[in-house]
């Protein structure tokens, strides 16, 4: 991922993680984002860090670049496993995902 500008919603900067736990493997999100999401030889979804290496720590997160916005947000509303996650990075509410309220 080349350096971009980060997705915000009002002004606040945004990440995407992926909880390993419910997901399906399904592959919708590489489908929709490969250069943010990408399957790991588990068959499991993970995100990407600046340098396009998988982030396979547990709740690591990246951040979300504005020109995939659309992409990931949906990522998370099709993700049959529920298991995405797009967050503020200030304060951590989620913005799109399964937890949203």
């Amino acid at each position: 991922m080349t350096v971009q500008q980060q997705a915000s919603v009002d002004g606040e900067a945004l990440e995407v993680w992926i909880d390993q736990d419910l997901c399906t493997g399904d592959g919708i999100c590489a489908q929709y984002a490969p250069e943010v999401f990408e399957l790991d030889i588990d068959g499991l979804a993970y995100v990407k860090g600046p340098e396009e290496e998988l982030l396979q720590a547990r709740g690591a997160t990246t951040p979300v670049p504005l020109p995939l916005l659309t992409d990931v947000v949906d990522s998370a509303r099709e993700c049959p496993g529920e298991c995405i996650h797009v967050r503020r990075v200030a304060d951590g509410v989620e913005l799109y995902g399964p937890d949203v309220e």
